[in-house]
């Protein structure tokens, strides 16, 4: 878990912060390596380790006492399946005050619950131990709207970001690299991206702006797996929208980088052909980019 923390903090995306092992972490571990020229063996090694020592200070595990903003709602219970009913919802908010927090930290429930025990309660006044993910600045840009910054803050989103000057979607490794304007790569975070039925845009598209915190239009023509019975409809705004808290939308028509509902499958599920970042990520990165970078997708 410290190592999957220290890569957080670095840029270096390992998806959920849970402690264990996996393609993601790996993947994380490979990126880090490669910025900072060690072997790529993606594992955590002698060498990656002393990479990472001047960081030690961000520890694994934090003990925090939660406020009453921490656990505040709107919350909507056990989310519904079908886009019907979730456009009836007032909004598509957290479940519950634990998947809130989950988000902040860059965890799961099921993480604070093996930190905390099954019987913690997060209510404020509580205190629950949480991954080490903190923020040193929430000076976001005066452009950015109130509401954004909002959202920013409470997915312990650092205001302070590399600039991208292009991005590089790899396929084969199931990964975003942000470069920089001498060709470093800056970050990376591990990415969901098409199918067999909704493949990948092969090519060189640009981003040609963002939508924060957008409604979702879902429209069953657009999807191979819609039910032959379902009709369009209007999702409301929310962490738990199919596009997540913010969309990144690309000069081919209906696709865009974006956040996603269900962080833990960044990686090891399809999507419908747009590239899906947890929405940390997918937060981070907009912090990044601007209108006219540069987005290349590759094999």
């Amino acid at each position: 878990m410290h190592v999957q923390v220290l890569l957080d903090h670095l840029g270096f995306g390992p998806g959920v912060i849970d402690g264990r092992k996996g393609a993601s972490l790996k993947g994380a571990l490979v990126g880090f390596q490669t910025a900072n020229k060690l072997p790529k063996t993606g594992e955590i090694d002698k060498a990656t380790l002393a990479a990472l020592n001047p960081y030690r200070e961000v520890r694994p595990v934090l003990e925090v006492v939660l406020t009453e903003a921490d656990v505040a709602g709107p919350f909507v219970g056990a989310m519904p399946k079908d886009p019907a009913e979730q456009a009836k919802l007032p909004a598509m908010a957290y479940q519950n005050a634990t998947e809130k927090l989950a988000e902040r930290f860059h965890t799961t429930p099921a993480t604070l619950i093996a930190l905390n025990g099954p019987d913690a309660k997060v209510v404020a006044g509580a205190k629950v131990r949480v991954p080490g993910i903190t923020v040193a600045s929430t000076a976001y840009a005066e452009t950015l709207k109130p509401e954004w910054k909002q959202t920013l803050a409470s997915l312990s989103v650092d205001a302070r970001q590399p600039t991208a000057k292009h991005v590089v979607v790899d396929k084969s490794d199931g990964v975003l690299r942000v470069y920089d304007a001498e060709e470093k790569l800056v970050a990376q975070f591990p990415a969901t991206m098409g199918s067999k039925h909704d493949p990948l845009p092969i090519g060189t598209w640009k981003i040609q702006g963002a939508a924060y915190n957008p409604p979702f239009h879902y429209n069953p023509t657009l999807f191979w797996d819609a039910d032959s019975k379902d009709e369009k409809q209007l999702l409301k705004p929310g962490p738990n929208g199919p596009v997540g808290v913010v969309w990144l939308d690309l000069n081919k028509p209906h696709y865009g980088i974006h956040g996603t509902p269900s962080p833990e499958t960044i990686g090891r599920a399809e999507s419908h052909g747009c590239i899906r970042l947890t929405n940390w990520d997918a937060a981070r990165l907009s912090l990044m980019v601007k209108p006219g970078t540069e987005a290349k997708f590759q094999p």
